[in-house]
Protein backbone atom coordinates (compact mmCIF):
# COMPACT_ATOMS: atom_id res chain seq x y z
CA UNK A 1 0.00 0.00 0.00
CA UNK A 2 2.70 2.17 0.40
CA UNK A 3 4.22 2.16 -2.81
CA UNK A 4 1.09 2.27 -4.16
CA UNK A 5 0.54 5.71 -2.45
CA UNK A 6 3.82 6.69 -3.27
CA UNK A 7 3.44 5.82 -7.21
CA UNK A 8 0.20 8.01 -7.13
CA UNK A 9 1.82 10.93 -5.55
CA UNK A 10 4.26 11.05 -8.49
CA UNK A 11 2.00 10.12 -11.62
CA UNK A 12 -0.16 13.46 -9.86
CA UNK A 13 2.70 15.17 -9.80
CA UNK A 14 4.17 14.50 -13.59
CA UNK A 15 0.59 15.06 -14.81
CA UNK A 16 0.55 18.30 -13.05
CA UNK A 17 3.90 19.74 -14.50
CA UNK A 18 3.54 17.60 -17.58
CA UNK A 19 2.43 20.64 -19.79
CA UNK A 20 4.84 23.32 -18.15
CA UNK A 21 7.77 20.17 -18.98
CA UNK A 22 6.92 20.34 -22.51
CA UNK A 23 6.85 24.32 -22.78
CA UNK A 24 10.13 24.31 -21.43
CA UNK A 25 11.67 21.86 -23.80
CA UNK A 26 10.32 23.93 -26.80
CA UNK A 27 13.67 24.86 -28.62
CA UNK A 28 15.50 21.27 -27.35
CA UNK A 29 14.54 17.41 -26.64
CA UNK A 30 10.36 17.27 -26.37
CA UNK A 31 9.31 14.94 -23.88
CA UNK A 32 6.04 14.67 -26.17
CA UNK A 33 4.82 16.20 -29.09
CA UNK A 34 1.29 16.96 -27.85
CA UNK A 35 -0.80 15.95 -24.21
CA UNK A 36 -4.46 16.14 -22.82
CA UNK A 37 -4.33 16.31 -19.56
CA UNK A 38 -8.33 15.46 -18.01
CA UNK A 39 -10.27 15.20 -14.76
CA UNK A 40 -12.96 13.68 -13.45
CA UNK A 41 -15.33 14.23 -10.25
CA UNK A 42 -18.28 12.27 -9.87
CA UNK A 43 -19.58 12.62 -6.63
CA UNK A 44 -22.26 9.46 -5.96
CA UNK A 45 -25.39 9.12 -3.46
CA UNK A 46 -26.54 5.67 -3.17
CA UNK A 47 -29.30 4.29 -0.98
CA UNK A 48 -30.32 0.24 -0.89
CA UNK A 49 -33.69 -1.07 1.13
CA UNK A 50 -34.75 -4.81 1.33
CA UNK A 51 -33.23 -7.85 2.75
CA UNK A 52 -32.57 -9.27 6.76
CA UNK A 53 -29.96 -6.29 6.34
CA UNK A 54 -30.18 -2.74 7.41
CA UNK A 55 -30.21 -0.31 4.91
CA UNK A 56 -27.66 1.07 3.24
CA UNK A 57 -26.35 4.89 2.48
CA UNK A 58 -23.25 5.40 1.01
CA UNK A 59 -21.68 9.32 -0.49
CA UNK A 60 -18.91 8.18 -2.53
CA UNK A 61 -16.96 10.69 -5.01
CA UNK A 62 -14.59 9.34 -7.69
CA UNK A 63 -11.68 11.97 -8.53
CA UNK A 64 -9.78 10.58 -11.76
CA UNK A 65 -6.52 12.76 -13.09
CA UNK A 66 -5.03 11.79 -16.34
CA UNK A 67 -2.83 12.47 -19.23
CA UNK A 68 -3.12 11.37 -22.76
CA UNK A 69 0.66 12.44 -24.38
CA UNK A 70 1.29 11.75 -28.35
CA UNK A 71 4.79 11.60 -29.76
CA UNK A 72 6.15 10.53 -26.80
CA UNK A 73 10.38 10.59 -27.15
CA UNK A 74 9.62 12.24 -29.85
CA UNK A 75 8.60 9.32 -31.96
CA UNK A 76 5.30 9.53 -34.16
CA UNK A 77 3.38 6.93 -33.50
CA UNK A 78 3.78 6.19 -29.97
CA UNK A 79 1.27 7.14 -27.67
CA UNK A 80 0.85 6.91 -24.03
CA UNK A 81 -1.59 7.20 -21.39
CA UNK A 82 -1.13 7.61 -17.58
CA UNK A 83 -3.98 7.74 -15.20
CA UNK A 84 -4.95 7.92 -11.54
CA UNK A 85 -8.03 7.32 -9.56
CA UNK A 86 -9.28 7.73 -5.75
CA UNK A 87 -12.13 6.80 -4.41
CA UNK A 88 -13.76 8.16 -1.26
CA UNK A 89 -16.10 8.33 1.18
CA UNK A 90 -15.29 11.14 3.62
CA UNK A 91 -16.89 9.77 6.72
CA UNK A 92 -20.11 11.37 5.23
CA UNK A 93 -23.27 8.69 4.68
CA UNK A 94 -20.31 5.63 5.42
CA UNK A 95 -23.54 3.21 6.76
CA UNK A 96 -22.70 0.52 3.88
CA UNK A 97 -21.25 -3.13 3.60
CA UNK A 98 -18.47 -4.28 3.92
CA UNK A 99 -17.14 -0.89 5.36
CA UNK A 100 -19.87 -1.14 8.59
CA UNK A 101 -20.83 -4.76 9.29
CA UNK A 102 -24.55 -5.44 9.19
CA UNK A 103 -25.89 -3.22 6.14
CA UNK A 104 -26.59 -3.67 2.53
CA UNK A 105 -23.34 -4.03 0.25
CA UNK A 106 -22.34 -1.09 -1.93
CA UNK A 107 -19.07 -1.78 -3.48
CA UNK A 108 -17.34 1.27 -3.48
CA UNK A 109 -14.71 1.32 -0.64
CA UNK A 110 -12.04 3.93 -0.32
CA UNK A 111 -8.99 3.18 -2.14
CA UNK A 112 -6.31 5.44 -4.79
CA UNK A 113 -5.19 3.12 -7.66
CA UNK A 114 -3.39 3.93 -11.15
CA UNK A 115 -5.93 2.69 -13.44
CA UNK A 116 -4.51 3.15 -17.07
CA UNK A 117 -0.48 3.09 -17.11
CA UNK A 118 -0.04 1.93 -20.99
CA UNK A 119 2.14 2.44 -23.80
CA UNK A 120 0.95 2.15 -27.77
CA UNK A 121 2.98 2.19 -31.05
CA UNK A 122 1.00 2.82 -34.32
CA UNK A 123 2.60 1.89 -38.05
CA UNK A 124 0.58 1.64 -40.32
CA UNK A 125 -3.00 0.42 -39.50
CA UNK A 126 -1.29 -2.23 -36.66
CA UNK A 127 -1.19 -0.64 -33.01
CA UNK A 128 1.23 -2.46 -30.30
CA UNK A 129 -0.39 -1.59 -26.90
CA UNK A 130 1.54 -2.45 -23.39
CA UNK A 131 0.80 -2.05 -19.73
CA UNK A 132 -1.91 -1.30 -17.58
CA UNK A 133 -5.21 -0.72 -19.63
CA UNK A 134 -8.94 -0.22 -19.28
CA UNK A 135 -10.30 -2.17 -22.15
CA UNK A 136 -13.25 -3.56 -23.68
CA UNK A 137 -15.02 -5.86 -26.41
CA UNK A 138 -18.64 -5.40 -28.00
CA UNK A 139 -21.12 -4.16 -25.54
CA UNK A 140 -19.25 -5.81 -22.98
CA UNK A 141 -20.87 -9.21 -22.23
CA UNK A 142 -17.67 -10.70 -21.89
CA UNK A 143 -14.73 -8.32 -21.13
CA UNK A 144 -15.71 -4.94 -19.71
CA UNK A 145 -14.35 -1.62 -17.71
CA UNK A 146 -16.89 -2.46 -14.85
CA UNK A 147 -17.47 1.72 -15.28
CA UNK A 148 -20.36 2.41 -12.87
CA UNK A 149 -18.60 1.44 -9.87
CA UNK A 150 -16.41 4.35 -8.94
CA UNK A 151 -12.89 2.21 -9.06
CA UNK A 152 -13.17 0.74 -12.27
CA UNK A 153 -11.93 -3.22 -13.42
CA UNK A 154 -8.36 -2.77 -15.74
CA UNK A 155 -6.23 -5.22 -17.15
CA UNK A 156 -2.31 -5.51 -17.26
CA UNK A 157 -1.71 -6.78 -20.52
CA UNK A 158 -0.10 -6.56 -23.96
CA UNK A 159 -1.94 -6.76 -27.35
CA UNK A 160 -1.89 -5.63 -30.74
CA UNK A 161 -5.10 -4.39 -33.38
CA UNK A 162 -5.09 -4.04 -36.30
CA UNK A 163 -7.45 -1.89 -38.80
CA UNK A 164 -5.44 -1.44 -42.29
CA UNK A 165 -8.55 -3.51 -44.22
CA UNK A 166 -11.46 -0.99 -44.59
CA UNK A 167 -14.42 -3.06 -41.97
CA UNK A 168 -12.22 -4.76 -40.54
CA UNK A 169 -10.78 -5.12 -37.52
CA UNK A 170 -8.92 -7.41 -35.15
CA UNK A 171 -7.40 -7.62 -31.67
CA UNK A 172 -5.49 -10.11 -29.49
CA UNK A 173 -3.97 -10.09 -26.03
CA UNK A 174 -2.56 -11.68 -23.24
CA UNK A 175 -3.37 -10.91 -19.84
CA UNK A 176 -0.83 -11.15 -16.83
CA UNK A 177 -3.17 -9.56 -14.12
CA UNK A 178 -7.55 -8.71 -13.89
CA UNK A 179 -7.33 -5.26 -11.41
CA UNK A 180 -10.71 -5.75 -9.85
CA UNK A 181 -13.12 -3.21 -8.39
CA UNK A 182 -12.62 -4.23 -4.76
CA UNK A 183 -10.42 -2.76 -2.22
CA UNK A 184 -7.18 -4.57 -1.25
CA UNK A 185 -7.70 -7.38 1.58
CA UNK A 186 -4.89 -8.69 3.08
CA UNK A 187 -7.30 -11.88 4.41
CA UNK A 188 -7.45 -12.49 0.43
CA UNK A 189 -5.00 -11.56 -1.92
CA UNK A 190 -7.05 -12.60 -4.76
CA UNK A 191 -9.90 -10.29 -3.80
CA UNK A 192 -8.57 -7.08 -5.65
CA UNK A 193 -6.67 -8.52 -8.28
CA UNK A 194 -5.71 -11.51 -10.13
CA UNK A 195 -2.67 -13.29 -11.45
CA UNK A 196 -3.40 -14.88 -14.88
CA UNK A 197 -2.49 -15.98 -18.01
CA UNK A 198 -5.27 -15.65 -20.00
CA UNK A 199 -5.70 -14.63 -24.01
CA UNK A 200 -8.68 -12.78 -25.53
CA UNK A 201 -9.36 -12.97 -29.07
CA UNK A 202 -11.81 -10.27 -31.12
CA UNK A 203 -12.42 -9.71 -34.86
CA UNK A 204 -15.28 -8.11 -36.30
CA UNK A 205 -15.86 -7.60 -40.34
CA UNK A 206 -18.45 -4.77 -41.31
CA UNK A 207 -20.23 -6.06 -44.18
CA UNK A 208 -22.39 -3.25 -44.39
CA UNK A 209 -24.03 -0.90 -42.12
CA UNK A 210 -26.86 -3.90 -41.61
CA UNK A 211 -25.00 -6.59 -41.06
CA UNK A 212 -21.70 -6.67 -38.75
CA UNK A 213 -20.14 -9.98 -37.97
CA UNK A 214 -18.00 -10.83 -34.89
CA UNK A 215 -15.96 -13.49 -33.88
CA UNK A 216 -14.39 -13.83 -30.72
CA UNK A 217 -12.43 -16.18 -28.37
CA UNK A 218 -11.55 -15.79 -24.60
CA UNK A 219 -9.40 -18.25 -23.00
CA UNK A 220 -9.26 -17.60 -19.32
CA UNK A 221 -6.96 -19.29 -17.34
CA UNK A 222 -8.41 -22.12 -14.84
CA UNK A 223 -11.80 -20.76 -15.59
CA UNK A 224 -13.16 -21.19 -18.88
CA UNK A 225 -13.03 -20.86 -22.79
CA UNK A 226 -15.69 -19.20 -24.58
CA UNK A 227 -16.08 -18.66 -28.30
CA UNK A 228 -18.69 -17.26 -29.83
CA UNK A 229 -20.32 -15.13 -33.04
CA UNK A 230 -22.23 -11.63 -32.25
CA UNK A 231 -24.05 -10.27 -35.74
CA UNK A 232 -25.34 -6.69 -34.99
CA UNK A 233 -26.65 -3.88 -37.63
CA UNK A 234 -28.77 -1.18 -38.18
CA UNK A 235 -31.65 -0.83 -40.62
CA UNK A 236 -33.47 2.83 -41.85
CA UNK A 237 -36.68 1.98 -43.07
CA UNK A 238 -38.61 5.31 -42.22
CA UNK A 239 -37.71 4.35 -38.71
CA UNK A 240 -34.34 3.13 -37.18
CA UNK A 241 -34.01 -0.39 -36.45
CA UNK A 242 -30.76 -1.82 -34.56
CA UNK A 243 -30.21 -5.89 -33.89
CA UNK A 244 -28.11 -7.89 -32.32
CA UNK A 245 -28.16 -11.96 -32.41
CA UNK A 246 -25.38 -13.53 -30.73
CA UNK A 247 -24.18 -17.61 -29.63
CA UNK A 248 -21.76 -18.44 -27.93
CA UNK A 249 -20.44 -22.03 -25.86
CA UNK A 250 -17.99 -22.00 -22.74
CA UNK A 251 -15.63 -25.14 -21.89
CA UNK A 252 -12.86 -26.30 -19.59
CA UNK A 253 -10.35 -23.70 -19.83
CA UNK A 254 -7.16 -24.49 -22.16
CA UNK A 255 -5.03 -22.65 -19.78
CA UNK A 256 -3.91 -22.39 -16.23
CA UNK A 257 -2.40 -20.35 -13.51
CA UNK A 258 -0.94 -21.56 -10.49
CA UNK A 259 -1.87 -19.07 -8.45
CA UNK A 260 -5.64 -20.24 -9.12
CA UNK A 261 -5.48 -23.71 -8.31
CA UNK A 262 -6.16 -27.07 -10.48
CA UNK A 263 -8.45 -26.32 -13.25
CA UNK A 264 -12.34 -26.15 -13.16
CA UNK A 265 -13.98 -29.31 -13.89
CA UNK A 266 -15.58 -29.33 -17.08
CA UNK A 267 -17.77 -26.13 -17.93
CA UNK A 268 -20.10 -26.55 -21.33
CA UNK A 269 -22.30 -24.32 -21.45
CA UNK A 270 -24.24 -22.29 -23.95
CA UNK A 271 -25.04 -18.56 -24.79
CA UNK A 272 -27.37 -17.00 -26.42
CA UNK A 273 -28.99 -13.57 -27.14
CA UNK A 274 -31.36 -11.86 -29.59
CA UNK A 275 -32.70 -7.94 -29.45
CA UNK A 276 -33.44 -4.97 -31.01
CA UNK A 277 -33.94 -1.56 -30.87
CA UNK A 278 -37.21 0.41 -33.02
CA UNK A 279 -36.06 4.42 -32.16
CA UNK A 280 -38.20 7.48 -33.89
CA UNK A 281 -38.72 10.95 -33.02
CA UNK A 282 -36.42 10.51 -29.87
CA UNK A 283 -39.00 7.57 -28.93
CA UNK A 284 -37.41 4.45 -28.23
CA UNK A 285 -38.98 0.74 -27.72
CA UNK A 286 -36.83 -2.49 -27.55
CA UNK A 287 -36.67 -6.70 -26.23
CA UNK A 288 -34.02 -8.37 -25.45
CA UNK A 289 -34.17 -12.50 -24.93
CA UNK A 290 -30.88 -13.59 -23.53
CA UNK A 291 -30.14 -16.85 -21.80
CA UNK A 292 -26.94 -18.02 -19.83
CA UNK A 293 -27.40 -22.03 -19.95
CA UNK A 294 -27.28 -24.68 -17.42
CA UNK A 295 -23.79 -26.32 -17.90
CA UNK A 296 -23.09 -29.93 -19.16
CA UNK A 297 -21.13 -31.91 -17.04
CA UNK A 298 -19.58 -32.53 -12.98
CA UNK A 299 -19.92 -30.30 -11.07
CA UNK A 300 -23.11 -27.61 -11.73
CA UNK A 301 -23.02 -24.42 -12.53
CA UNK A 302 -23.90 -22.21 -15.78
CA UNK A 303 -22.94 -20.17 -18.39
CA UNK A 304 -20.48 -16.94 -16.63
CA UNK A 305 -18.90 -14.07 -17.52
CA UNK A 306 -16.98 -12.88 -14.64
CA UNK A 307 -14.43 -10.10 -16.42
CA UNK A 308 -18.35 -8.26 -17.85
CA UNK A 309 -19.57 -5.21 -16.85
CA UNK A 310 -22.35 -7.18 -15.10
CA UNK A 311 -24.00 -4.04 -13.48
CA UNK A 312 -25.56 -3.27 -17.22
CA UNK A 313 -26.84 -6.62 -17.85
CA UNK A 314 -29.42 -8.65 -15.99
CA UNK A 315 -31.09 -5.69 -13.57
CA UNK A 316 -29.19 -2.55 -12.15
CA UNK A 317 -30.81 -4.24 -8.61
CA UNK A 318 -27.58 -6.41 -9.15
CA UNK A 319 -29.01 -9.98 -7.82
CA UNK A 320 -27.40 -12.03 -10.97
CA UNK A 321 -23.86 -10.69 -10.25
CA UNK A 322 -23.25 -14.67 -10.65
CA UNK A 323 -25.50 -17.28 -12.68
CA UNK A 324 -27.82 -19.07 -11.10
CA UNK A 325 -26.81 -22.92 -10.59
CA UNK A 326 -29.72 -23.93 -13.43
CA UNK A 327 -28.57 -21.16 -15.76
CA UNK A 328 -30.63 -17.84 -16.17
CA UNK A 329 -32.90 -16.60 -18.98
CA UNK A 330 -33.50 -12.76 -19.10
CA UNK A 331 -36.42 -11.10 -21.08
CA UNK A 332 -36.47 -7.53 -20.97
CA UNK A 333 -38.65 -4.53 -22.44
CA UNK A 334 -37.31 -1.06 -22.77
CA UNK A 335 -38.78 2.06 -23.24
CA UNK A 336 -38.12 5.11 -23.20
CA UNK A 337 -37.33 8.79 -24.80
CA UNK A 338 -34.33 10.52 -25.59
CA UNK A 339 -34.10 14.45 -26.44
CA UNK A 340 -31.09 16.10 -26.70
CA UNK A 341 -32.26 19.12 -24.47
CA UNK A 342 -34.24 17.36 -21.99
CA UNK A 343 -32.02 14.79 -21.50
CA UNK A 344 -32.84 10.83 -21.36
CA UNK A 345 -35.47 8.92 -20.01
CA UNK A 346 -35.70 5.11 -19.92
CA UNK A 347 -37.71 2.37 -18.32
CA UNK A 348 -36.61 -1.49 -18.42
CA UNK A 349 -38.27 -4.01 -17.29
CA UNK A 350 -37.26 -7.79 -16.52
CA UNK A 351 -38.15 -11.19 -16.20
CA UNK A 352 -36.13 -13.51 -14.73
CA UNK A 353 -35.99 -17.22 -15.12
CA UNK A 354 -34.16 -20.17 -14.86
CA UNK A 355 -33.00 -22.19 -17.67
CA UNK A 356 -33.38 -25.75 -16.45
CA UNK A 357 -36.51 -26.32 -14.67
CA UNK A 358 -38.49 -22.89 -15.42
CA UNK A 359 -37.63 -21.78 -11.82
CA UNK A 360 -39.32 -18.27 -11.10
CA UNK A 361 -36.42 -15.96 -10.45
CA UNK A 362 -38.93 -13.09 -9.55
CA UNK A 363 -38.71 -9.68 -11.61
CA UNK A 364 -37.16 -6.23 -11.47
CA UNK A 365 -38.27 -2.40 -13.09
CA UNK A 366 -35.36 -0.21 -13.62
CA UNK A 367 -35.40 3.60 -14.25
CA UNK A 368 -33.20 6.10 -15.57
CA UNK A 369 -32.78 9.56 -15.96
CA UNK A 370 -29.61 11.83 -17.39
CA UNK A 371 -29.22 14.85 -18.73
CA UNK A 372 -26.42 17.17 -19.68
CA UNK A 373 -26.34 20.31 -17.21
CA UNK A 374 -23.37 22.06 -18.84
CA UNK A 375 -20.69 21.34 -21.70
CA UNK A 376 -18.62 19.16 -18.81
CA UNK A 377 -21.21 18.57 -16.20
CA UNK A 378 -23.88 15.62 -16.37
CA UNK A 379 -26.69 14.65 -13.67
CA UNK A 380 -27.80 10.95 -13.15
CA UNK A 381 -30.94 9.83 -11.37
CA UNK A 382 -31.19 6.36 -11.20
CA UNK A 383 -33.33 3.23 -9.54
CA UNK A 384 -33.79 -0.85 -9.52
CA UNK A 385 -36.78 -2.54 -7.89
CA UNK A 386 -36.69 -6.11 -7.73
CA UNK A 387 -39.14 -8.50 -6.90
CA UNK A 388 -38.08 -12.38 -5.51
CA UNK A 389 -39.62 -15.25 -7.39
CA UNK A 390 -41.56 -18.13 -5.91
CA UNK A 391 -38.28 -19.92 -6.33
CA UNK A 392 -35.66 -18.07 -5.38
CA UNK A 393 -36.31 -16.13 -2.22
CA UNK A 394 -33.26 -14.18 -1.77
CA UNK A 395 -35.63 -11.11 -0.81
CA UNK A 396 -37.17 -8.01 -2.52
CA UNK A 397 -34.68 -5.18 -2.67
CA UNK A 398 -34.43 -1.51 -3.47
CA UNK A 399 -31.32 0.59 -5.01
CA UNK A 400 -31.67 4.40 -5.88
CA UNK A 401 -28.70 6.76 -7.10
CA UNK A 402 -28.12 10.44 -7.39
CA UNK A 403 -24.97 11.53 -9.28
CA UNK A 404 -23.33 14.07 -10.99
CA UNK A 405 -20.07 13.64 -13.55
CA UNK A 406 -17.40 16.42 -13.96
CA UNK A 407 -15.46 16.02 -16.65
CA UNK A 408 -12.65 18.74 -17.72
CA UNK A 409 -9.58 19.01 -20.09
CA UNK A 410 -6.73 21.29 -19.94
Amino acid sequence: MKFQKMTCVASVGFLLGASGFTVAQADGFKPFTDSTLYLQIRPRYEYVEGGALKDANAFTNRTILGGKFNGVAGIKGLKANLEANNVSNFGLMADYGPQEPGYNKIIDQPQTRITQANLAYTFGGTTFIAGRKMHTFDNQRFVGHVGWRQMPQTFDMIAVANNSIKGLSLTGAYVSKINRIFAADSSNPQKDKLDTNSVVLNGSYAFAKAFKLTGYGYMLSSIHDTFGLRATGSIDAGVKITYEAEYAIQDKASLKENSMGDIQPDHEADYYKLGFRIKQSGFIFGADYEVLGQKDGIGGGAFSTPLATLHAMNGWADKFLGTPVNGLVDTAITAGYINKRFGRFIVIFHNFESDKGSYDYGTETDVVYANKLSKNLNLTLKAAFYEQGDDLTNGDINKFWAMLDYKFNF
